[in-house]
């Protein structure tokens, strides 16, 4: 189970993560809901250690992430997916899913995996990322993470400009995740997909978790996403 527990954020002088909290548990996908600049993103990076969280823990499964450095916590089991996908564009789809398998020495079994979920990479597998449409680069981002055999995984907009086709498989991979006990959180503007496949909603503003409510509640009741997203 990931657990964040108050913790405090900055960009250089601007605080922009005030007494954040959340849980992650197995088998289950958490959404983080909330405007644009609201603090999704940094809740991620923040427990990838990108951004340094100042006070607070980050714990998973009762380990404390806190000190670690950034290319640390992928070894102790969170794949994380970035809005952008961030690839390694002159490597080729082989060499970016073998960076996942050496995270945590994983091998060929894991490999055939990823590539089961993700047939298409197989036939661009000796193709250059750079050279992939943006669907085919953003199954890529998940399977390198997936590589690593994550106990979680963060996905920050993983539907972004992708068409229904490429939607549709991630959301496919993502709830097939749940089978497998991984703890999804997930960054997503796409109400509608957020209300068919996530367990639970977290909503955050200003930097802030203000309210949490079950997916199942919210496809009755919008006026929660009204408030703090501002769809209808």
């Amino acid at each position: 189970m990931l657990e964040v527990k108050g913790i405090n954020c900055f960009y250089g002088d601007v605080q922009v993560l005030r007494d954040m909290s959340l849980t992650a548990r197995q088998g289950e996908i958490l959404c983080l809901l909330g405007r644009n600049g609201a603090g999704k993103t940094t809740t991620l990076k923040a427990i990838m250690g990108i951004v340094s969280a100042r006070s607070g823990s980050i714990t998973l499964n009762g380990e404390s992430l806190n000190s670690l450095a950034g290319h640390e916590v992928p070894k102790r089991g969170i794949g994380y997916v970035p809005q952008g996908r961030r690839l390694f564009a002159e490597m080729t789809v082989a060499e970016n899913i073998d960076v996942g398998l050496l995270t945590r020495n994983k091998g060929e079994e894991t490999r055939e995996k990823v590539l089961t979920l993700f047939p298409r990479l197989r036939d661009r597998y000796r193709q250059r990322a750079e050279t992939l449409s943006g669907g085919e680069q953003q199954m890529l981002a998940m399977a390198r993470a997936l590589a690593i055999e994550p106990n979680v995984l963060l996905l920050d907009e993983p539907t972004e400009g992708l068409q229904p086709s490429m939607i549709s498989l991630i959301r496919d991979v993502v709830v097939s995740l749940k089978e497998q006990a991984v703890a999804t959180v997930l960054v997503e503007q796409r109400i509608d997909a957020v209300l068919s496949i996530a367990d639970r909603v977290v909503f955050i503003e200003n930097g802030e978790r203000r309210d949490e409510a079950l997916a199942a509640d919210l496809k009755n009741n919008l006026d929660l996403i009204h408030k703090y997203v501002g769809v209808s």
